[in-house]
């Protein structure tokens, strides 16, 4: 899916409720999102280890008298993927989506989210919150071993996020710097370590989902030549997957199953991992038989997709979602200041229309600001505003904006000559034109004119948002797991965070101060929930929808079970039962 600039919150977060199943549940009823998801197959395709057509590999009657293919042992999955990685590293993979989805099958945090999008340990077995708020504890779990075997230890985490606080290091690299460079850390033993924060902040423990790094293999690495060190190459981790070779060498990066990464051995002895320019060229290889896999298919690749020989698609929702936001500074249109403009433009929207029409279906349409997985997520806030262009058209006439005798657009203000023309500010891909068109189109069928200012280059298009030159701004918006918004949406993030929007409601940045502050989850849930009331109230945004995933499999490739994708790595939970049928076993 071509990308609008991702808008990532600087500081980051803590937990997430177990929302998703029920939103998966949504894909069913989309007809586009439908076609893609595969399902149980009663007489399996015959497909040879090769990933070819060949009606001689073998099958086997199974006890219930189902046909079922028999498992390889060996062979490597092909997956193909648009982009290249630069930095195999935890510290340096932020804003590269091939470097972050690699580097979370390679390492491990002390935390992760788990498939309910819960915090939960990973190298660490808990964790323990000081009475004060300002102390957190974490003891490692025992036997911990890096890839090359040697022993995980507290000093490894002291310094991988002792590498954050080097005055040397790329103050650009990573979101979460300056949270680090304000924590003390300690540690207390080889299995224990200490952060103590100069405040209470509960997002803090989303921060630790970040990898640690070899101490035994860097420690003498200085924190400025750490993006030029073989090591990105040929990284050592604790992840479920190790690097086999050197993918800057070969063009290609093998992936090999850790050792009881998995609670029984895998069939395949790995993954290799292609890269190509562009959807076009991953596309062709798999035709020519180049790949088993295709790796986050766009949505208009997706039709391209569908007709290839012997492809099974898998679809997901994504991390992400596109909003529009309104500019209530002075910089903005007048118009933008009434509350019944803000609704009307809101229910002049066909989001399914919209999703339909750009994005060939792949979305899901939902009320942000937070995404169904997260635990500060309420379906009732804000309340849905079903598209409704006559009720639109009657705000915007009770807001004074009226439709004049010459048309098509309508006027307003204090003299009724001022015209509803709106800037809408985006960056420029073939994906968001599509989407700026569609909405164009139907706030014009309201009486509203719409400009374009389409950016090609992405430091002008922030620099737009920064300055406020728009009207309406179509923005994408990944955050991370934590719900904390502070940055986004307070008072002090007009001037200083990313409150492009300018909206300045004290009530709403209180809140969202104060759940920063404490560190158990319902507590903080109920100041979103008032956040959340405000939002609703004032409308500076209308979340039109969240991206969805599409990866494509060859039938070659069975036992297959893609369910919920909080990170990257979810994908291979099932990795064990992956397999290539054997094309010499012999069915008694």
């Amino acid at each position: 899916m071509s990308a609008k600039p991702d808008l990532r919150w600087q500081l980051l977060l803590a937990g997430i409720a177990a929302v998703l199943v029920a939103f998966l549940l949504a894909l069913s009823f989309l007809p586009s999102l439908a076609e893609t998801t595969p399902l149980p197959a009663n007489n399996p395709t015959r497909i040879a280890a090769s990933g070819n057509n060949d009606e001689n590999a073998p099958l086997c009657e199974t006890p219930a008298s189902e046909t079922a293919l028999v498992p390889q042992v060996g062979g490597v999955v092909r997956e193909g993927v648009v982009g290249a990685p630069r930095y195999l590293n935890p510290l340096l993979s932020d804003g590269n989506p091939i470097d972050e989805e690699l580097v979370s099958l390679l390492f491990d945090g002390l935390t992760r989210y788990d498939e309910n999008g819960r915090l939960v340990g990973a190298l660490a077995e808990g964790w323990q919150v000081s009475e004060d708020g300002l102390t957190v504890v974490f003891t490692l779990r025992p036997g911990l071993t890096w890839h090359d075997g040697e022993p995980v230890t507290a000093e490894d985490v002291a310094f991988t996020y002792g590498l954050l606080q080097a005055s040397d290091f790329p103050d650009t690299a990573v979101a979460d710097q300056a949270l680090w460079q304000a924590v003390s850390i300690n540690v207390l033993n080889e299995r224990e370590i200490s952060f103590t924060l100069p405040n209470a902040y509960a997002p803090f423990l989303a921060a630790t989902t970040r990898g640690i790094l070899p101490a035994h293999l860097l420690a003498s690495v200085p924190a400025s030549s750490l993006a030029n060190h073989p090591f990105n190459a040929v990284p050592v981790g604790t992840g479920p997957f190790m690097v086999g070779n050197n993918w800057q060498q070969a063009g290609e990066l093998l992936l090999t199953p850790k050792p009881g990464a998995w609670p029984v051995p895998p069939y395949l002895d790995g993954l290799v991992v292609r890269f190509y320019a562009d959807e076009e060229a991953l596309l062709a290889a798999y035709t020519a038989g180049e790949l088993d896999a295709v790796n986050r298919l766009s949505a208009t690749a997706v039709a391209d997709a569908l007709v290839l020989p012997n492809m099974r698609l898998y679809t997901t929702p994504r991390g992400r979602y596109a909003q529009l936001l309104f500019n209530l500074t002075e910089n903005g249109h007048p118009a933008l200041d009434n509350l019944d403009v803000r609704l009307a433009l809101t229910q002049a929207l066909d989001k399914q229309a919209i999703i339909d029409t750009a994005l060939t279906g792949q979305a899901l349409p939902f009320e942000g600001p937070y995404l169904p997985q997260s635990f500060a997520y309420n379906p009732n806030l804000p309340a849905t505003l079903p598209y409704n262009p006559d009720e639109a058209n009657q705000r915007l006439d009770t807001a004074g904006w009226t439709m004049g005798e010459t048309g098509p657009f309508r006027t307003g203000g204090e003299d009724g000559d001022v015209p509803l023309g709106l800037t809408l500010l985006a960056y420029n891909t073939p994906a968001n034109r599509a989407l700026v068109e569609q909405i164009t189109e139907q706030w014009r069928a309201v009486g509203v004119e719409v400009f374009w200012s389409l950016t090609d280059d992405l430091s002008t298009f922030q620099a737009s948002l920064a300055d406020r030159s728009f009207d309406v701004a179509l923005v994408d918006v990944t955050p991370p797991g934590d719900p904390d918004l502070y940055d986004f949406w307070s008072q002090e993030a007009i001037v200083d965070g990313q409150n492009f929007a300018g909206w300045n409601r004290r009530r709403a940045s209180e809140a969202l101060e104060a759940a920063r502050q404490v560190w158990n989850q319902d507590e903080r849930r109920a100041y979103y929930e008032a956040f959340l009331t405000f939002f609703d109230e004032d409308r500076p945004a209308v979340t039109l929808f969240q991206y969805v995933d599409n990866y494509g499999i060859h039938d070659g490739v069975q036992g297959v079970e893609i369910g919920e994708v909080q990170v990257p790595r979810d994908r291979y939970e099932q990795f064990a039962g992956w397999f290539l049928p054997d094309p010499t076993a012999v069915c008694e």
